[in-house]
C-alpha cells in the first residue's frame, strides 16, 4: 500500500507528458505577384432586352367605413285653420227659483282703473 499512491501519481506524469507535444506551423509560400497587360478594346454594345410581363392584378381594397349622419330636416308648414262649427241649439229655460225670505242684497259698482 506504501507504494501504490507514488506508482500512481508517476503513471499519472508519464501519461500527461506523452500527450504535449509542439506543433508544427508550416508557413506556406507567397504567392506570385501577377501583373496584368494592358486593355484591350471595348467590345461591341448588347441587343437591348425584351420587356417584362405584366404584373398580377392586386386584391379588392377593404371597405370604406360607414359615413356621417346628414343634417335634420327643416319644420313642416302649418297646416290651415279649420272651418268654424255650427252654432248649437239654444238650451231649455231653467227652473224658477226660489223666492227670497226678505233679505235684501246691495251691489255696489267696480271702482275705475288707476292710469
Amino acid at each position: 500500500m506504501k507504494y501504490a499512491l507514488p506508482i500512481f501519481a508517476i503513471a499519472a506524469a508519464l501519461s500527461l507528458a506523452a500527450c504535449e507535444r509542439t506543433a508544427v506551423v508550416a508557413v506556406p509560400a507567397s504567392p506570385a505577384v501577377v501583373v496584368p497587360g494592358p486593355a484591350g478594346p471595348t467590345g461591341a454594345t448588347g441587343d437591348t432586352g425584351s420587356t417584362g410581363g405584366t404584373g398580377a392584378t392586386g386584391g379588392t381594397g377593404a371597405t370604406g367605413g360607414t359615413g356621417a349622419t346628414g343634417a335634420t330636416g327643416y319644420t313642416g308648414a302649418t297646416g290651415n285653420t279649420g272651418a268654424t262649427g255650427n252654432t248649437g241649439d239654444t238650451g231649455s229655460a231653467g227652473a224658477t227659483g226660489k223666492t227670497g225670505s226678505g233679505t235684501t242684497v246691495i251691489v255696489t259698482p267696480a271702482s275705475a282703473p288707476a292710469n
